[in-house]
């Protein structure tokens, strides 16, 4: 596996139309794996999460089996004569990853819960749109994606619950848009058919290692849905 991370130039009309568009950015980090085709299941996942730290300071962050060539977002979104992405072997970090050790870690992801508003009626996956659920979402799927958010001291707590753990919700963002490989259509009650509503939240926090496999499944297969969109890729940092 391999971690490429490429620094956009924002000043670039091309940086600003595919940060304008989880789709077209979905398209160019593909057109980076020639030999990836869509139809490929048996190959994982190509991961994207785009950072924005300030307006000046936007990275695209990808985890890949194979080494992406970026020349085509350079031409459009990059600077013609300095690096623009570089790109490590994930591996040996991967298996560092043991028990008890303590990360900083950023995640963008699209939290969502099945609801069903009467009886008999199929579940519909709507989406979290307050930063306490959806932090809670994240919380409910920590076990199983192989770490546990750290707890604040309560003499660092500033709210009577809901600010227990290390964990800050932000850059909560909604986008809707067609799959490009349909033409728009209305169905009955007006709505068209395959449009994308996608809400997406970033997480950054403190976490524990407690099961290095299922975290290192975490960091290469992704954390819940929207992953094409550039929702599910976790990345860690050492904490301070």
């Amino acid at each position: 596996m391999h971690l490429t991370r490429f620094r956009l130039n924002t000043a670039r009309s091309g940086a600003r139309r595919l940060l304008s568009s989880p789709r077209t950015m979905h398209a160019a980090v593909m057109n980076a794996f020639p030999d990836v085709l869509p139809t490929d299941t048996d190959t994982p996942r190509v991961l994207w999460r785009v950072d924005r730290n300030a307006k000046a300071e936007v990275f695209l962050y990808i985890v890949s089996p194979a080494k992406p060539d970026l020349t085509h977002v350079v031409e459009q979104a990059g600077w013609k004569e300095r690096p623009n992405w570089q790109t490590y072997d994930y591996g040996p970090f991967l298996e560092r990853l043991a028990e008890g050790h303590t990360w900083a870690f950023r995640l963008t992801a699209n939290p969502v819960h099945s609801i069903r508003r009467k009886d008999g009626e199929p579940t519909k996956v709507t989406a979290h749109v307050t930063p306490r659920h959806q932090a809670q979402w994240l919380l409910q799927r920590q076990e199983a994606a192989g770490f546990r958010v750290l707890e604040k001291p309560e003499d660092q707590r500033l709210l009577p619950e809901g600010d227990e753990h290390e964990l800050l919700v932000h850059d909560r963002r909604s986008n809707a848009f067609d799959k490009p490989e349909h033409q728009p259509a209305a169905t009955a009650n007006g709505k068209r058919k395959n449009r994308v509503s996608l809400v997406t939240a970033t997480f950054d926090g403190r976490l524990e290692v407690v099961d290095p496999e299922a975290l290192r499944r975490t960091l290469t297969r992704g954390l819940g849905r929207a992953k094409a969109y550039g929702c599910g890729l976790m990345t860690l940092a050492p904490a301070e």
